[in-house]
């Protein structure tokens, strides 16, 4: 019998499967990758903030010989591989009305009423500076997933996602894990040819559209000009889309190495969802994601019987403030899994998806709707920070001094993000 293997095998975890290490006997039949592996960005949400008294190192205590505060102790057995980051704010957010909104403007720090007479505006989110760059190289610019969409009951506020494009126009994102699964391993069943036809029919209605606007601008004054300009950058991202999907027309889609998730709760659609990022790293499907997490599922799965938004209220009660460090252990003890994989799941050359990762876990909420000293989390060997640490920054630190920092570390060169007034050079390795 040959002992050869086409594909790695799999072990099914608690709600999905998860890869075996690369072992040597794999390897050999793999073709040798002279690459270096593919720099990859991750940002975790989660609304409602954390139990401020539990979860936050002490600030006076900087530096790597923190005591781990017990909303993080799962987490000690990665204590080098993380660092947590205090002192971080998006200033506009005390004027957003943001104490609902724990990802609307986390990765933008974006100020809403910055355009006269509109109530709700919004910048690009830092994944999607980062998407610009990386997503030249995969199927998928990017994946945006929400923990099942329940928006107001996990206080993440507007937004179909955590993500924003280039105009502030909120993208849609995977909402369940089956979704998800779809979206990665499910290809078209419309023969080929047809489908070529199609995005062929598309392009020339595209064409047609761009003609007749640009005969129109000829008429039109300064105002309704702008209006146009937003038409045809509407237009552009529909090319944009359409020559995508035929640069990848021929390439299908990697092979399911695992069965479609099944979840009956909030904490098993997390546990799934982290299986299928994994995977999604590892076929190179996309390489820059984003978990808008759910809060009030994983509080019913866990029978922890407050409410999320009465929860983030517990100072005074004890009951509330029980439920609210149970979540953040639960929330710990999830994320400690997630990267449990990302160290075991290998790349060609030996190394760990964890050792090319940049992975940001917090929220734009501490407690209480309050806004300041934002929960921030940042491991992986791509991040470029001095992991291992509680690093205290000075009191109101820009946040997208953070994602600035995190973006030229992935050689994604910009000078500024939102409000940022520089990089955190002291933190960064």
């Amino acid at each position: 019998m040959s002992n050869t293997m086409g594909r790695r095998p799999f072990l099914r975890s608690a709600t999905g499967f998860l890869a075996l290490p690369a072992l040597n006997l794999f390897a050999e039949n793999r073709p040798r990758q002279t690459k270096a592996p593919a720099k990859r960005m991750v940002f975790l949400s989660f609304g409602w903030g954390v139990t401020e008294e539990s979860w936050y190192p002490d600030i006076t205590k900087p530096g790597n010989a923190y005591k781990m505060p017990t909303g993080l102790a799962p987490l000690e057995r990665h204590r080098q591989d993380f660092s947590i980051i205090q002192g971080l704010w998006h200033k506009y957010s005390l004027f957003n009305d943001a104490g609902h909104s724990g990802s609307t403007f986390w990765l933008t720090g974006a100020n809403r009423f910055a355009q006269p007479g509109v109530s709700f505006a919004n910048t690009i989110s830092v994944d999607q500076v980062a998407a610009q760059e990386f997503g030249k190289h995969t199927r998928f610019n990017s994946i945006q997933i929400n923990g099942g969409g329940n928006v107001n009951g996990d206080g993440h506020g507007p937004g179909l996602s955590m993500s924003w494009d280039s105009k502030g126009k909120p993208l849609g994102g995977q909402n369940h894990p089956v979704q998800l699964y779809r979206h990665l391993f499910s290809g078209s069943k419309i023969p080929l040819e047809q489908v070529q036809q199609r995005l062929s029919e598309k392009r020339s209605v595209l064409d047609t559209m761009m003609g007749n606007a640009k005969q129109l601008e000829k008429k039109l004054g300064h105002t309704d000009k702008d209006k146009l300009d937003e038409y045809f950058e509407s237009i552009r991202k529909l090319e944009n889309r359409i020559a995508k999907e035929e640069a990848w027309l021929n390439v299908p889609r990697p092979k399911a190495p695992i069965s479609e998730p099944k979840v009956n709760n909030g904490r098993e659609l997390v546990e799934a969802t982290y299986d299928l990022m994994v995977l999604a790293m590892q076929t190179d499907s996309t390489r820059i994601m984003t978990f808008r997490q759910p809060v009030q599922s994983l509080l019913n799965s866990e029978n922890i019987a407050v409410g999320g938004h009465d929860i983030s209220h517990y100072h005074g009660n004890s009951e509330k403030m029980n439920a609210s460090q149970q979540r953040d252990l639960v929330q710990s003890e999830l994320l400690a899994g997630f990267i449990d994989r990302l160290k075991k799941t290998k790349e060609a050359d030996g190394s760990s998806l964890f050792d090319h990762l940049c992975l940001v876990y917090g929220s734009n909420l501490r407690t209480s709707h309050s806004v300041d000293n934002c929960p921030t989390l940042v491991a992986g060997g791509a991040s470029g920070i001095k992991l291992g640490h509680n690093h205290v920054m000075k009191t109101e630190t820009p946040l997208n001094n953070l994602w600035l920092s995190l973006l030229n570390q992935l050689d994604v060169v910009t000078k500024k993000h939102g409000d940022s007034t520089g990089v955190l050079e002291k933190i960064m390795v």
